[in-house]
């Protein structure tokens, strides 16, 4: 099977936290997963922001898990009351949530390494849905954990994109995303109408035109999305036929 014949694989994150709807913190874990995602082929459709309550996170997940091949979620596994992330994926899977005995083990001796008491708070990151498997972590050794196709990780940047390293080969991954993009030196309102019709003729990309503002005036930066590489070269080519009638037109108004 080619690589254009794959299925689509989809993802959903669900980030988890009340310092993300109050600004306090600024995610940095979406972009990243997206970015890794689409490299290796998994299209992420939808992204939600949830606050630190169970019910809402249940809700969420719930949705989510039933529309979409994986979920990656982030935040609310650490050592604090308000990480309850753990319970809420039990919740929403029906299962208990419990002390798995591979991660006490593991954190007992990571602290014990460290000469740190290995608090009850400590001993909260060892709490996963009963029937999950780990996910490593190898920047500060509490594991993540897997239970159907919900990915439950971190929510520190860096432990989260330790933790996606090891996820994505375990993967089923679809047709890569392929890009390529057009300078041009109009405005959206130049192109905008004979854009539409190249993108209804071209089903089978996406294309998106993005403003860009300089001291000269405004410009925009169009890139044709697509899993064909023949239908992104092919779109490609009539938006540049369409950018150089509109320069051709522009020319002979000024003549």
């Amino acid at each position: 099977m080619s690589d254009t014949d794959a299925p689509t694989v989809t993802a959903a994150a669900l980030a988890i936290g009340d310092e993300l709807l109050s600004g306090r913190t600024k995610d940095k874990n979406i972009g990243h997963l997206a970015e890794m995602l689409t490299a290796a082929g998994i299209t992420l459709e939808e992204v939600r922001i949830v606050p630190d309550e169970q019910q809402r996170i249940v809700e969420a997940l719930n949705a989510l898990r039933r529309r979409y091949d994986y979920v990656f979620t982030s935040g609310g596994i650490g050592p604090t009351h308000d990480d309850i992330t753990a319970d809420a994926v039990a919740a929403a899977f029906g299962v208990p949530c419990d002390y798995d005995s591979e991660a006490l083990t593991l954190l007992a001796r990571h602290y014990a390494e460290r000469n740190l008491e290995f608090t009850p708070a400590r001993r909260r990151m060892a709490r996963m849905p009963v029937g999950s498997r780990h996910i490593d972590n190898p920047v500060s050794r509490a594991p993540g954990f897997i239970i159907g196709n919900v990915h439950v990780m971190a929510g520190v940047p860096s432990v989260f994109q330790a933790m996606l390293d090891n996820v994505l080969p375990t993967l089923r991954t679809g047709a890569r995303l392929l890009s390529d993009k057009v300078p041009c030196p109009f405005g959206e309102g130049d192109i905008g109408d004979p854009l539409t019709v190249i993108a209804k003729a071209n089903p089978d990309v996406n294309i998106g035109s993005y403003p860009r503002f300089s001291g000269e005036g405004f410009s925009t930066e169009i890139v044709i999305r697509g899993r064909d590489g023949d239908a992104v070269a092919a779109a490609k080519q009539e938006i540049e036929a369409m950018l150089a009638d509109i320069e051709y037109s522009l020319g002979a108004a000024a003549d």
